[in-house]
């Protein structure tokens, strides 16, 4: 029986570029080759599309063909440059491993949709929603979904700095990573936050600042059977978490520790992952999320973002908490790719 083909997408322009790339190595690392035959398509930093033999940190430079994705529903697969010519490789499925702007946000879900290849994760409209985080709170509070209170500016005048009460959060709305984030304390410090946001964003948001434990629940599947992995909890001794930014993250990180599960009561998770179930299918997702909210004091669930790409590296999040529920990664990297077969 031939091998299904599997073209894994990673790289990308986006400032989640490098996690990317570590993401990939990890489903390249986990994936069976007895079922599978992946074909690595990895994106520069500028744009370009590369067929490679691995993905690593220095894949571009390795033996490279060029490869772009058609968009001709009749090719269903890659178009790949070889000898000077173009030759068309078919392709059974997509596992997009990109991560923020271009991976995340719908653009490459559209190419996917013209190309007429089953992919892996979120439509266009679920994962454009999910990466503006403003979008994503209007549709949650529309079920009923506590979000924080929030402010948008894009390009116009926002509140006051009198206006707010502080700490609030200052962060680009279309981004990831916590890249651009940055807890303000005092309006003195607002500007040179705003600032830093609009490096990666010219829509930002300022967010009120949720006093609770940070809990993220991992969903899987489509429609009415999903799968949520076991509830994980955040906890910092500084600042907010930013592990992907720091220095060493497959070590630990520098001011947070994830326990998984949660150090909460059976009960508590459960309901942490009825409410992430409530979420993902309240924003359209399928395939998979990570759900992050905030668990308060008085027992409130506060929603804080969803990833419809979420890490795959050996530190990320969300195949720990399928691990924990008794998934292992080798296992999800297949039940994803037959999802995505279903439809």
């Amino acid at each position: 029986m031939d091998k299904l083909k599997v073209a894994i997408l990673f790289g990308g322009c986006s400032e989640e570029h490098d996690v990317s790339v570590k993401s990939a190595s990890e489903i390249a690392a986990n994936i069976d080759t007895e079922k599978y035959e992946p074909k690595y398509i990895g994106i520069t930093k500028a744009g370009d599309w590369k067929m490679c033999e691995n993905p690593h940190t220095d894949w571009e430079y390795g033996d490279c063909r060029p490869a772009v994705l058609s968009p001709d529903k009749k090719t269903h697969g890659l178009l790949v440059i070889q000898n000077g010519e173009y030759q068309i490789l078919r392709v059974d499925v997509l596992f997009p491993v990109l991560h923020g702007k271009s991976g995340e946000d719908g653009s490459v879900q559209g190419l996917f949709e013209l190309s007429g290849i089953p992919y892996v994760g979120c439509d266009i409209q679920s994962s454009a929603i999910c990466m503006d985080k403003s979008l994503t709170y209007t549709v949650a509070r529309s079920a009923g979904v506590a979000t924080p209170d929030y402010w948008v500016l894009d390009d116009g005048d926002g509140p006051g700095k009198d206006a707010l009460t502080y700490p609030v959060f200052v962060k680009p709305a279309r981004s990831g990573s916590s890249f651009g984030v940055k807890k303000v304390s005092g309006g003195d410090e607002l500007d040179d936050a705003i600032k830093a946001a609009r490096r990666y964003d010219r829509k930002v948001l300022i967010e009120q600042a949720i006093s609770g434990c940070e809990v993220g629940c991992a969903v899987l599947g489509n429609g009415s059977g999903l799968i949520a992995g076991e509830v994980d909890q955040i906890k910092l001794t500084h600042g907010f978490f930013r592990i992907h930014q720091e220095s060493a993250p497959e070590k630990g990180s520098e001011n947070a520790t994830i326990t998984v599960p949660a150090g909460l009561p059976a009960e508590e998770r459960e309901r942490i992952r009825k409410t992430a179930k409530t979420i993902y299918k309240t924003l359209g997702c399928q395939g998979l999320a990570r759900v992050d909210m905030f668990l308060q004091e008085d027992g409130l669930i506060v929603l804080n973002e969803v990833n419809t790409l979420p890490g795959f590296t050996s530190y990320s999040r969300y195949p720990r908490m399928m691990s924990a529920a008794g998934i292992t990664l080798p296992e999800l990297i297949d039940r994803l790719i037959v999802l995505a077969l279903k439809g």
